[in-house]
């Protein structure tokens, strides 16, 4: 890779950054770096009714406190709002849009997926959602650290939400339309993240525009196997303690941690971590229990 590398960070402001999401946030950071490229970060504040007042600007202020300064402006996705409308309407006019009115109930009462019911209804916007037609599944991709991800196929066919009946923007609509506008070619976050790659995929396809490539993460877990999360109630960040926190983030992703690192400053740590980061070493389960 060259220095026309394009990678980025984007968090949604649902409360203070954990240390599951610095994972995320490193990872992403030392893979943009180790190759020469431009570290972005996005707020993904989609969703008003799960954002925590505050909690952008606490993001933000963590990230700088553990040395991860971004290299442009930060973009917001509340603010992007004419873009996915526009990207609607390209979609619309391929007559690969239309309204649905199912819910979640009703379509888990006929089986897992979706399976088209309202295709061929006609149906107006009010109280709709606007699904886009899956022409050509897209079963599997190429993960740079797990290899062959294969995709279920009921998942993949799929017709999927791109706005919400609530009026809201759907993440994969967003996501594909602002990785396209940042020119991000790499994607790095975690491995829960992994199932609606395809759909992103397909999206691009859509969009006659060059996919980026996808390095998934493995999650930090409890010792129960579950995510680590805001909505387990992950403690946030103490930025007093990035150092050491910073450290247990490079030992979490195999980087050949030593006592030395002790004795560096936060950016001495980062352009260490950058020079002894290492895809091939990262390990390769979805998931890991959380052990600082």
């Amino acid at each position: 890779m060259s220095n026309s590398y394009v990678g980025r960070f984007a968090p949604s402001p649902s409360g203070p950054l954990h240390f599951g999401s610095l994972i995320a946030a490193v990872g992403s950071y030392l893979q943009a770096k180790a190759n020469q490229g431009t570290w972005l970060v996005r707020m993904e504040d989609l969703d008003p009714p799960r954002e925590v007042a505050g909690a952008a600007a606490n993001i933000l202020t963590t990230l700088e406190a553990f040395g991860l300064h971004w290299d442009r402006e930060v973009i917001y996705q509340s603010q992007r709002s004419s873009a996915y409308l526009d990207a609607i309407a390209h979609l619309s006019q391929q007559n690969l849009t239309y309204y649905c009115n199912c819910t979640r109930k009703q379509i888990h009462t006929q089986g897992a997926f979706y399976q088209g019911q309202c295709k061929h209804k006609q149906l107006a916007a009010d109280n709709a959602a606007l699904r886009l037609t899956t022409t050509t599944p897209v079963n599997y991709f190429i993960d740079e650290l797990h290899g062959t991800i294969e995709i279920n196929q009921a998942l993949a066919a799929e017709d999927f939400i791109i706005h919400r009946k609530d009026g809201l923007f759907a993440y994969n609509l967003a996501v594909v339309v602002d990785d396209i506008y940042q020119g991000i070619t790499e994607v790095v976050r975690g491995a829960d993240l992994i199932d609606p790659t395809g759909r992103q995929l397909y999206l691009f396809e859509q969009f006659a525009q060059p996919a980026p490539s996808y390095l998934h993460l493995p999650l930090v877990s409890n010792a129960d196997g579950s995510k680590l999360s805001k909505q387990n109630h992950a403690p946030g960040l103490d930025s007093s303690q990035a150092k050491t926190t910073l450290i247990a983030a490079f030992r979490f992703l195999a980087l050949p941690v030593c006592h030395e690192l002790e004795d560096l400053s936060i950016p001495q740590l980062l352009k260490w971590g950058t020079e002894h980061w290492s895809v091939k070493n990262l390990p390769r389960q979805k998931s890991i229990v959380l052990s600082l």
